[in-house]
């Protein structure tokens, strides 16, 4: 398979060194001292682009890649409010395109595990559940698109929380995330139900980079020619 990085931080450094090891090629490497290479021309080189950049500049480059005929795997958060526009310009390209908070299997298996608790938890009205997310200091948004993730999923089940908020809250409605950044954490999610008997909690901590890059590379191993749009659902089979 032949893969464009756009993005060529430290995650498609990551992301890299596990396709090659797998035996992909990477036909184009786009990072902020290239940005002029980043046209149709090259992409269409690949058969799946990998799009990790930052909020600003996901939207537009993965309309780039898409014009071009590539499947695009997308982990940049902080702009899903454009999602809608995103899946709607991809079933008009009949393109290909998986979008993931987060990549990784074991984040994956969490957000699983976050729903089945949420489903348990939500007729014990006793118990109040708050969020907190640790991330490395050059995490652009906040709260992360995990943790944002496991809100939803929450709500989804405790529906006296009608909404998230990234500060701490006194407001019963309110869900509460708490974002820190911290060097050099890759990331840590907690959520967290308290009463005054108890407190549940369920944790994921990431120790490194490469569980979201191997899962990065598997999704682009499921979407290499697909049509359609995507999740890690069904990458992992859930």
């Amino acid at each position: 398979m032949k893969i464009a990085l756009v993005g060529y931080g430290k995650m498609g450094h990551a992301i890299e060194e596990i396709a090659v090891e797998k035996g992909h090629e990477i036909v184009l490497r786009i990072g902020i001292e290239n940005l002029e290479a980043f046209t149709k021309e090259n992409i269409a080189k690949a058969d799946v682009a990998i799009e990790f950049t930052s909020p600003h500049s996901a939207v537009e480059n993965i309309k780039t890649c898409v014009d071009a005929g590539v499947a695009v795997v997308c982990g940049s958060t902080g702009w899903l409010q454009q999602l809608p526009e995103i899946e709607h310009y991809v079933s008009a390209a009949n393109g290909a395109f998986l979008y993931a908070s987060n990549f990784s299997v074991g984040v994956n298996l969490f957000f699983e595990l976050n729903s089945f608790l949420a489903q348990l938890m939500r007729k014990h009205h006793d118990y109040h559940v708050t969020l907190e997310e640790i991330h490395h200091t050059q995490k652009k948004d906040a709260p992360s698109g995990t943790a944002i993730t496991l809100a939803e999923q929450v709500m989804r089940y405790i529906t006296g929380k009608k909404q998230w908020v990234n500060h701490t809250s006194d407001n019963e409605a309110e869900l509460e995330i708490i974002s820190e950044r911290i060097d050099p954490a890759p990331g840590t999610h907690k959520i967290k139900y308290s009463s005054y008997i108890d407190d549940i909690e369920i944790i994921h901590t990431a120790h490194n980079r490469k569980g979201f890059a191997s899962g990065a590379v598997m999704a682009a191993e499921f979407l290499y020619n697909k049509k359609g749009i995507f999740s890690m659902k069904e990458v992992l089979g859930f």
